[in-house]
């Protein structure tokens, strides 16, 4: 499977789950995670990606991300697993 097969080109978002996950949103998650990751990252930094990401994990779950992979940081994954 290509990502094309998923989402066309001209097409910017898919429903899952009656969520909405938008091209870019797996992307998005990784270099916020990078951020929460990172204990020199500063707080404004750490708090807008916190922010973001808390936006991003109920569609991330209807695609199943964390059902196929596994957040490695033991921090990012402690706050991951605390959301709702």
């Amino acid at each position: 499977m290509r990502a094309q097969d998923i989402l066309p080109e001209l097409q910017n978002e898919v429903r899952v789950g009656g969520l909405v996950a938008r091209k870019g949103s797996v992307a998005a998650f990784l270099a916020n995670a990078r951020v929460l990751a990172d204990p020199a990252a500063p707080a404004e930094a750490r708090a807008q990606a916190e922010r973001d990401t808390r936006e991003l994990l109920p569609a991330l779950r209807a695609l199943g991300l964390f059902e196929v992979m596994d957040v490695r940081d033991p921090r990012v994954r402690a706050w991951v697993d605390a959301q709702p």
